[in-house]
């Protein structure tokens, strides 16, 4: 059964205190607002009307499991956890919002026994993969970032939001008063080896700074820390590198494969990232501090 704190989850109907069953198995609320797990482990919180957004495919997130499998972003992952190390040394509750498969939340669980973890994304494909590898460690919650979060008011200790989408008001209202927000961003140059074979949506100039940007009034930037370094990717790393991104919604993959069986057997490229870690702005309280 997944360890969670009380008074973390909110009901994303009434608002009221969402609770995880003594099975584990049913979040609910006092209102009788129910919300069963899936057989594969993750909550669907988006009834109704549920989203209007496109989330990622199977097939995207199966080449976004064989990618990261491959361990192409582990030093990345490392880099994301041992800045979270250096900024919040005991995380009682760490959410990552835009969490796909778990890979960077299970990274960051490594050494804290006793946090809990909460994995939010779109896709429920995604939050298959996140359930079975973060087990009990971790509660999955099928969500739309750009709606407001199933969280309550000040619980969370680190927000992680790693090539996702950013709901700042909402990051805020989250936070701890003392909370820490990293951001990670791909930069400039960012596989461009590969980017023109493999259908790549360009990555803009100084992302970092719109992430400043959007983030203003509400966080302040306390550490950036630039990744750099050189992958080695076969014809398959390339086409799982072209699916499982933002890209892969507009690609064909029979073409994919078609366009890319061309390449040679190996092909170096550049993993490039910004790491930003945030803070809650002094004087920027919102309605949810008062």
């Amino acid at each position: 059964m997944p360890h969670l704190p009380e008074n973390v989850l909110r009901c994303p109907v009434c608002e009221a205190k969402l609770e995880l069953s003594t099975a584990g198995r049913t979040l609910g609320c006092a209102s009788g607002h129910r919300f069963d797990a899936a057989k594969q482990g993750y909550f669907n919180l988006l009834t109704g009307r549920g989203t209007a957004f496109q989330p990622d495919t199977a097939a995207m997130v199966q080449a976004r499991t064989d990618f990261l499998g491959a361990g192409h972003y582990d030093r990345l992952r490392e880099e994301v956890s041992a800045l979270a190390q250096r900024q919040v040394a005991a995380p009682r509750v760490i959410l990552d919002a835009g969490a796909g498969t778990g890979y960077y939340l299970h990274g960051l669980r490594r050494g804290h026994d006793d946090t809990s973890l909460l994995a939010l994304d779109i896709s429920k494909f995604a939050l298959r993969r996140a359930a079975r590898l973060l087990d009990d460690d971790g509660v999955c919650l099928v969500w739309d970032v750009w709606r407001p979060l199933p969280i309550q008011n000040g619980v969370v200790d680190l927000l992680t939001n790693i090539f996702a989408p950013r709901n700042p008001e909402e990051f805020h209202r989250v936070l701890r008063p003392d909370g820490v927000l990293v951001v990670v961003t791909p930069l400039p140059g960012h596989l461009a080896e590969i980017a023109d074979d493999a259908g790549l949506l360009e990555v803009p100039e100084d992302k970092a700074g719109g992430v400043s940007a959007t983030l203003a009034g509400l966080f302040h930037e306390i550490e950036a820390v630039a990744v750099d370094y050189q992958l080695r990717l076969s014809r398959a790393d390339v086409y799982n590198a072209a699916l499982m991104g933002p890209a892969g919604h507009h690609l064909d993959p029979v073409g994919l494969s078609a366009r890319l069986a061309g390449l040679p057997e190996w092909t170096a490229a550049s993993a490039r990232f910004t790491v930003q870690v945030f803070r809650r702005s002094a004087g920027s309280a919102t309605l949810a501090d008062l």
